[in-house]
């Protein structure tokens, strides 16, 4: 570990061997990491050439310190290009806020301390107004090759930093700013002036609370769309442009994307009006807070899908939530362009005589010969099965890329696999 002058720690890890036959993201972090890589970048082709080039070992020793990852990568002719990617620190007050939340939480210390990032952590964490993990957008990329968005090279550096997330979460809060000793130090220090002030708390018995059920206010509403996108502001100005500036051509693209995020807002407006769970979807999130057998019998009964029924949809809701039980429950027919964009995707998901022979019904691509699925989200994602004593369960997180999908699957010695379904 190295000390800069500026005071920012730097961590070097040694370069990451071959990823042959395997995903890059075991963890449901590294898999939240992959997602604002793949959901961001415009060119599919320099995602799957980032794959190859990560599987293939061409991503050199990586360089990780507050707000920025940085390696030299190895291009597919051989050339080395220094790659970088950027993602905003944490502000003082921000690690301020995040501090205070964990030392009032034992559990959350407790989970860093053995290298493990519970869902409940970021989501109290984003509770107080501190985003932990990326999301669509915030993986800036640079590299000497010139692209302007992910190139082949920054990809592969994202694609192996998913394994390092893997490995040591710590390595996240690193690039968010704050190097693992200096927060643990941190922590033990608010700790124990915590511990010091403390009173006993008043509360009130979990079956009452849970029983009075109208405790917590109401969400606000959401707020109204505007009624047409806004207007970027104009760069005629008497100040020159720099060398290779088109004043024009930006007024072009910031209005076309004020379009965009207005088109964006509509329709996560449109979604959010329907926000609710069903009961019987509720009943499974209920019972992913792992509650007593007394209660998880009421929550099978209540849910009508018996208790291995409901721990198969358990698992489902903790890979994916809403999205991951409805690929659970739902099976159905991709039509047309959705179709094609399916088949395409598996098509250029592996190279040449690598793809496995796969057996398709629906929504859902057998492995010929092996008890491991694919199956296909109405938002184009790909989701994977393994087949366990006769029932398929839900084997990991969502990923654009099928190869990815189905490489996260560790699947059993013996194989299973569903009859009467046609070869695609």
């Amino acid at each position: 570990m190295t000390r800069h002058d500026d005071g920012d720690v730097e961590r070097t890890f040694a370069a990451l061997p071959p990823a042959h036959g395997r995903g890059f993201a075991q963890t449901w972090w590294g898999q939240a990491w992959l997602t604002a890589l793949e959901g961001t970048a415009l060119d599919s082709a320099q995602l799957k050439t980032g794959r190859r080039l990560a599987r293939a070992g061409a991503v050199g020793a990586m360089s990780v310190r507050p707000g920025r990852l940085t390696a030299v990568v190895q291009g597919r002719d051989g050339t080395a290009h220094r790659a970088d990617v950027l993602l905003e620190a944490l502000s003082p007050d921000q690690w301020d806020r995040f501090l205070d939340m964990t030392v009032e939480r034992a559990g959350h210390v407790a989970a860093l301390l053995d290298r493990d990032m519970p869902p409940h952590l970021v989501e109290d964490a984003a509770g107080a107004g501190v985003e932990l993990l990326p999301g669509l957008g915030d993986l800036e990329p640079t590299c000497d090759c010139g692209a302007w968005d992910h190139c082949g090279h920054t990809a592969a550096l994202c694609y192996q930093v998913a394994r390092l997330l893997d490995q040591d979460p710590f390595v996240l809060l690193l690039m968010r700013g704050r190097a693992e000793s200096s927060l643990l130090d941190d922590l033990q220090t608010r700790g124990g002036t915590s511990n010091a002030e403390a009173s006993t708390p008043e509360g009130m018995d979990a079956a009452e609370a849970y029983a009075a059920g109208d405790i917590l206010p109401p969400l606000p509403p959401l707020p109204e769309l505007p009624v047409e996108p806004g207007v970027p502001p104009s760069l005629d100005t008497e100040t020159p442009p720099a060398s290779g500036i088109d004043p024009a051509a930006l007024e072009f693209l910031a209005a076309r994307t004020a379009v965009q995020a207005h088109g964006l807002l509509r329709g996560a407006l449109q979604a959010g009006s329907d926000v609710e769970l069903t009961s019987a979807q509720d009943a499974v999130r209920l019972a992913a807070g792992a509650p007593g057998p007394e209660m998880t019998d009421r929550l099978a009964a209540g849910s009508g899908r018996g208790r291995e029924g409901l721990a198969t949809a358990v698992r489902a809701w903790r890979h994916g939530g809403r999205e991951g039980l409805s690929v659970l429950d739902e099976e159905w027919q991709p039509q047309d362009e959705t179709l094609a964009r399916a088949r395409a995707a598996l098509d250029s998901a592996w190279d040449t005589g690598e793809r496995p022979e796969l057996r398709a019904r629906a929504n859902r691509w057998t492995v010929v010969g092996a008890p491991v699925q694919l199956r296909l989200g109405r938002d184009g994602r790909w989701w994977p099965y393994r087949k366990e004593r006769g029932r398929w369960q839900p084997a990991g997180g969502a990923a654009q890329d099928p190869a990815t999908a189905l490489a996260s699957v560790t699947a059993p010695s013996s194989a299973e696999h569903s009859p009467g379904e046609g070869t695609l």
